[in-house]
């Protein structure tokens, strides 16, 4: 049978499944449904109805005396019955009535939470409930910087959210045998490397209704994919007991973006590369103009002094030529150079929490692949830096990237902290790794040009740090971080 066409991307792992019947007919065709609950009078019924004649009837006994009044007594009982039955009949039909409603309300839930189409997760929060109520009976009011200062907290609480129910179609995508392989801890569906468990409680205690980001999960096979997720939060204390979280799968949308992204750098290098072949050669047109004439005159010196009797004169002026010539050289030179730096510097107000997460952003795939969890603590509030965007980001990568090479074979958690404080005229950045650390003989070296203690390495990566941010009129250093690892430090300048 033909395959349904969709523009969506999938997998084989989140294919539908089809339900066909023996005669190649849809399973739904030969399923009429349940059919409307009709009033049906019960055993119950029945019997309450005799229990309540029968005072009637003893009544009706006891006070019958002569034929016309045994006949308006009977009448006046089979009313009271029948009133009585009456009464057991429409009690009935409003039981069927809320019981169908109640029906359909199941089955209309049933269609939500199994037929929606997307992944649906039923969760209970209530450990991460107390432990946010927790922290603001002490006094903690940026979530953010308390668990980029305690990340092991962090996790604790983490492991304590639990996953109760899912439906069938996060099971379908999950590649899983059954519901009971998703069901548990937090802990083992996001992956060490997720930054947005944080922001969970961030909401929580800035008392937000609902709650959406891009993150990925780990799937029973191991494998990770990338989602997209939202969740309404709770009003009450009750309600994080029961939080419905929703998700996309957007692996192979952010493969293509990943590819498009590669393509676009691919592109402008080559461009650049273009460019910089263009650029150079006419350097070389510039500069070899005045060699060329440094050269002739050289020579042509050479000749004027080398004859029996040395014609100073013509030496002179052919001297004075190599000089203009050399300085014409060195006017090109320096005009390159200075074109090359004023084309690279943008600079103007910015934010540097807004660049920090940016940064991250950039290499979150990477940052994922070495196994880093990564930890953003920026105070509200912080006062613009003056600076390009595009140059900090690039010392912020530089930095975080190698923070995450450092930490490749680090044992334990791969915590990096990026803190970020204002200090006397600017804001100071620190990135800190649990990597083995740098050797106090080598502080002063790691800036230096193709200083690399990584094999393969050029060593260029943080000499063009410290030019950069020195060209911001800041200044950057490293050191060795109390209790292991690195921090490397810079500040800038603030904005006006």
């Amino acid at each position: 049978m033909r395959q349904v066409f969709t523009l969506w991307p999938t997998g084989d792992h989140a294919a539908p499944r089809r339900n066909l019947a023996p005669d190649g007919m849809p399973g739904w065709a030969g399923q009429k449904g349940p059919a409307a609950q009709a009033a049906r009078w019960t055993g119950q019924d029945w019997l309450f109805l005799g229990v309540a004649s029968l005072p009637v009837l003893a009544l009706g006994l006891l006070v019958a005396d002569g034929l016309h009044l045994t006949i308006a007594t009977s009448l006046i009982c089979a009313l009271a019955i029948g009133l009585a039955a009456l009464a057991i009949a429409t009690h009935r039909r409003r039981i069927a009535a809320l019981q169908q409603a109640l029906e359909d309300s199941r089955r209309w839930n049933d269609t939500l939470f199994q037929r929606s189409g997307i992944s649906l997760w039923r969760e209970d929060w209530s450990h991460a409930r107390d432990a946010v109520l927790e922290l603001l009976g002490q006094g903690v009011r940026d979530m953010q910087s308390h668990f980029a200062a305690h990340p092991d907290q962090l996790r604790a609480i983490r492991r304590g959210v639990i996953i109760k129910d899912v439906n069938d179609f996060a099971v379908l995508r999950a590649g899983a045998d059954s519901k009971e392989q998703l069901l548990g801890s937090l802990d083992n569906l996001l992956p060490d490397t997720d930054q947005t468990f944080v922001q969970w409680l961030v909401a929580f205690a800035n008392g937000d209704s609902f709650y959406r980001s891009e993150t990925h999960i780990t799937m029973p096979d191991g494998q990770e994919v990338d989602t997209l997720f939202t969740a309404g939060l709770p009003g009450n204390h009750r309600e994080f007991e029961d939080i419905l979280v929703s998700d996309l799968d957007i692996t192979a949308y952010k493969t293509t973006q990943a590819l498009l992204a590669q393509a676009e750098q691919d592109l402008a290098r080559a461009m650049r590369v273009s460019t910089m072949g263009a650029l150079t050669a006419s350097i070389a047109h510039e500069v070899n103009s005045p060699l060329a004439a440094i050269m002739s005159s050289a020579e042509a010196a050479l000749r004027w002094l080398g004859r029996d009797t040395p014609d100073l004169p013509e030496a002179r002026e052919a001297i004075g030529n190599v000089v203009a010539a050399a300085s014409r050289a060195r006017v090109v030179v320096e005009q390159t150079r200075a074109f090359l730096s004023n084309a690279s510097q943008k600079a103007a107000p910015q934010d540097m929490a807004e660049i920090a997460r940016d940064s991250v952003t950039l290499i979150e795939r990477e940052l994922r692949a070495h196994g880093v969890s990564t930890h953003i603590d920026a105070p509200e509030g912080l006062a613009p830096v003056m600076a390009d965007r595009v140059n900090i980001q690039q010392v912020m990568v530089n930095l975080m990237m190698n923070a995450a090479q450092a930490m490749e074979d680090a044992p334990g958690q791969r915590d990096l902290t990026i803190a970020l404080r204002p200090v006397p005229g600017g804001i100071g950045v620190a990135i800190r790794d649990k990597g083995p650390g740098i050797a106090p003989e080598r502080l002063q070296t790691i800036f230096q040009p193709f200083y690399s203690t990584r094999e393969g390495g050029m060593g260029m990566g943080l000499a063009i740090c410290k030019s950069c941010i020195e060209a911001h009129g800041g200044r950057i250093w490293a050191e060795t971080a109390p209790g292991g690892g690195a921090v490397f430090h810079f500040e800038l300048p603030l904005a006006g």
